[in-house]
């Protein structure tokens, strides 16, 4: 989505003083960012916010651990009414705990919490994305991204939910550790070096379909997304579709 107009953004975080810094930062004129942030406490006071006539929000940035509701309860809550608005969860939650549950819900994208300003400019460039995206993770195919994993830096599996895993014809046990190439036939490996990590890296998001090799070698088209989140991890959503839905690559 794009506006010629100053963006609307609304910030949800129980913890006033972290949203008075957010909104600083975020409203800053060196950020890059032109946008009018409102911080709200509560997110029942938010959804009213959403959900009234008179506001028209571009985008909503959300904590996850809140009382009265927690960032997914809220983001289903949107979604009654409001199936397109970005939603960016800016949480202090650990994401392999909360990966699965965020991708099943919609979620536009994630951002953890960490220590210094850097945060807030991986914020600044994770907000410019959701604004531009259609709302979601999802691919923009008919197909739900119903497996989960998380990549560590050095590129091997740290977490790897069942889901994931059967696809490649796998427990998730034995993912863990592994690297990420050794789940994609050599050409598609070169190209997820070439098209889809740099994307990735900075601070991006990349969505479409690759090729999946299993462990008895046989290979499969998936939907894939992939996202950046901390200390150079990566979350990755995947599912199987028919090889006959196999798109022309972007």
């Amino acid at each position: 989505m794009e506006t010629e107009d100053s963006l609307s953004i609304l910030h949800v975080d129980d913890d006033a003083a972290l949203g008075a810094l957010v909104e600083t930062y975020l409203e800053r004129e060196d950020s890059g960012l032109d946008c009018t942030v409102t911080t709200e406490t509560n997110p029942k006071n938010a959804l009213t916010m959403i959900r009234s006539s008179e506001t028209n929000f571009d985008c909503v940035v959300s904590d996850y651990s809140m009382p009265e509701m927690n960032g997914i309860d809220f983001l289903e809550a949107i979604r009654e009414t409001h199936q397109k608005l970005p939603v960016l969860l800016f949480s202090g939650e650990e994401t392999g705990d909360v990966a699965a549950e965020i991708i099943q819900a919609g979620v536009t994208d994630y951002l953890k919490k960490s220590v210094g300003t850097d945060q807030y400019t991986s914020l600044i460039r994770r907000v410019e994305h959701a604004v531009d995206s259609d709302g979601s993770f999802e691919t923009g195919s008919e197909v739900k991204l119903s497996g989960v994993g998380v990549i560590g830096s050095d590129e091997r599996f740290e977490r790897v939910d069942e889901t994931y895993a059967s696809f490649y014809g796998y427990e998730s046990e034995e993912l863990v550790g592994k690297h990420w190439s050794e789940l994609h036939p050599s050409n598609e490996v070169q190209h997820i070096r070439t098209h889809v990590i740099p994307v990735v890296q900075r601070g991006g998001k990349w969505t479409g379909q690759s090729k999946g090799l299993r462990a008895d070698e046989t290979t499969f088209t998936e939907s894939k997304m992939v996202t950046a989140l901390d200390g150079g991890r990566m979350l990755i959503a995947v599912d199987e579709i028919d090889d006959s839905g196999l798109a022309e690559r972007e």
